[in-house]
């Protein structure tokens, strides 16, 4: 097995094979993906698409003094293993050291970590010019694809290199057809229209940026993308080279089946199926309910920036939405923008997407929404810290990032009832914007939950004395464990506190306990910095009263385990129970 890739140490080494010996590379290639991706998952349709290309590329271009910026680098798999890391794929024991994503630390070949969208040509157009400044005469290359295009940035991106850029300049774009989900947005139109044309329609999107263009019909050949390398490879001037690929390619489900093999658990090779089980999750809660009360109330409308699957809406059912469903391509800020549009209108809007791409659009969810006090309700995933671990993917900075905006209610639920009640109040509310992070982990019941209420108001469950325990969202069940722990030691009940949201003080409640109590413990599920423990303490600064914050640091961490993590911080019932006991004394 691997019969040309074992003999694969650096670029220099994909030099010297034969054509046939380039075609072996690719089968070994991918079967090296087939190894680590059925056993730990990952992005794998547009990594299998994208095997040929990035062969005739190390093939044609010398890395790293060629530097390749792989827009989201999720489709880097073949580049790595290339560049002295194939261990990473064939050998199970050396998994964990590999990124799902583009890494300096990993290796010269790597210029940035990257995991979001739509930034690879911006950051070539500044490699370009510093080359240019320094008298470097090295090829500068952004791939990107899976979508990206629509984002913003990569028109901004277009627009410079396209008018201020003089010099190599290499875009190469992977049109797989295909984003997370379906492609949407007038671009990918004009993509369609030169991919029949063969890249010779006169509504040409990258010459109208004043760039030069090449189209490749036939990106899974290999010896096609070594001829178009040597094409534009020193080329003076900015260029584009589009190319067509089959996303999933070698694989007929992932074929047939792009958005459901987009990003895959561990499988079954031979079947698909996945190999680990989730059971219910707040995902699916989530899909089930929109959609329920999308039919049911023709105000609704549903926004997404390119994010259906995080949220569980099945293509035919959002199709039959119809003009209460929109997918606005990776365009997070449109998405936004366009909600406050729609709440000024008299809709309702509800945005859906992950915290780690809800950070892009800071300003139009504080100027566009929240100056104008519009009611936008934005339902995040993957806010917590055992959610996402990759470093560009964290979603533990969203309290810190979005609950100090004036107008927004940032709302932490505790479990299913509590959740569902939220989206429901929140959707039919007229009065301000709101922010809900979908809790993390497994699904946790509440069969006496009764109502919602005031959210701003906190929810008092277990009344006790000398500890108060707020814990907030999904670290509630964890604030239950340390009172129960704490009662255990103390003798006697300590106070448990629901606060269901991460920014609004509630003055009141909190001044009540300065009477019976001498310490607060805060739990919340993200940074410390900023967050909802500090403002706690800000609150009881001039007081008597001690506060002991618990929650994660301000670190970008990266791949962690998190049972370790919560270890390391101290946040085990035990360690935080002793931590108490010797504030206490």
């Amino acid at each position: 097995m691997y019969e040309v890739l074992n003999t694969i140490n650096a670029p220099e080494d994909v030099k010297k094979l034969t054509n046939e010996q380039l075609e072996t590379l690719a089968v070994d290639v991918r079967e090296a993906l087939f190894n680590r991706l059925t056993k730990i998952g990952g992005h794998f349709g547009s990594n299998f698409g994208m095997v040929e290309t990035e062969i005739a590329m190390h093939y044609v271009f010398n890395s790293p003094e060629d530097k390749f910026v792989y827009d989201v680098s999720h489709q880097a798999y073949t580049h790595k293993m290339l560049t002295g890391r194939k261990a990473g794929y064939i050998d199970d024991a050396h998994f964990s050291e590999d990124s799902g994503y583009t890494n300096p630390e990993e290796s010269e070949h790597d210029f940035f970590n990257i995991g979001h969208t739509s930034t690879s040509i911006s950051l070539v157009t500044g490699l370009a010019r510093a080359r240019d400044m320094k008298g470097g005469k090295e090829n500068i290359v952004a791939i990107i694809g899976d979508g990206s295009l629509s984002g913003g940035m990569a028109f901004e991106g277009l627009d410079v290199a396209g008018s201020e850029i003089n010099s190599n300049l290499i875009i190469v774009l992977n049109d797989n057809e295909q984003s997370i989900s379906e492609n949407h947005g007038g671009v990918y139109e004009n993509l369609a229209e030169l991919r029949r044309t063969n890249g010779q329609a006169e509504n040409n999107i990258f010459k109208a940026f004043g760039l030069d263009y090449i189209y490749e019909e036939n990106a899974n050949d290999i010896q096609a993308m070594i001829q178009v390398f040597e094409k534009v490879k020193d080329v003076d001037h900015p260029i584009v080279v589009h190319i067509h690929t089959q996303k999933g390619k070698g694989y007929k489900l992932a074929e047939e089946n792009r958005e459901a093999w987009h990003w895959a658990v561990p499988f079954n090779r031979e079947t698909g199926v996945p190999t680990i089980s989730f059971g219910e999750d707040y995902t699916s809660i989530t899909g089930e309910y929109l959609l329920k009360k999308a039919n049911a109330d023709k105000d609704v409308l549903l926004i997404t920036p390119a994010m259906p699957t995080s949220f569980a809406l099945p293509r035919a059912e959002r199709d039959a939405l119809g003009n209460q469903y929109i997918d606005v391509g990776i365009a997070e800020e449109q998405a936004v923008a366009m909600a406050a549009g729609a709440a000024k209108r008299g809709a309702k809007p509800v945005v859906l997407t992950n915290m780690t791409f809800l950070q892009r659009v800071y300003d139009q969810i504080s100027h566009d929404v929240c100056i104008n006090n519009l009611p936008v309700t934005f339902v995040i995933n993957y806010t917590n810290f055992d959610g996402l671990t990759d470093v560009s993917h964290l979603g533990i900075f969203g309290i810190s990032i979005f609950s100090h905006i004036p107008n927004l209610l940032v709302l932490a639920p505790t479990c299913r009832e509590e959740y569902l009640a939220m989206l429901e109040q929140s959707i039919d509310q007229k009065d301000r914007p709101v922010l809900i992070l979908i809790p993390g982990g497994a699904v946790i019941e509440n069969q006496t939950f009764a109502e919602l209420g005031d959210v701003t108001k906190y929810q008092c469950a277990v009344k006790g004395s000398e500890v108060a325990v707020l814990a907030l969202g999904d670290f509630y069940a964890k604030g239950e464990a340390l009172a129960e722990g704490l009662k255990k030691e103390l003798g006697h009940d300590i106070t448990l506190i629901n606060p269901r949201n991460a920014s609004e003080l509630d003055g009141e409640t909190l001044k009540g306990l300065e009477a019976d109590h001498k310490l607060v413990v805060t739990l919340e599920d993200g940074i410390v910095d900023g967050g909802f423990g500090q403002r706690i303490a800000s609150f009881y600064g001039a007081s008597d009263m001690k506060v002991l914050n618990y929650g994660l640091k301000k670190n970008f961490y990266d791949r962690y385990n998190p049972d370790a993590l919560l270890e390391e911080l101290g946040m085990t019932v035990a360690h935080m129970v002793a931590s108490v006991k010797n504030i206490l004394k």
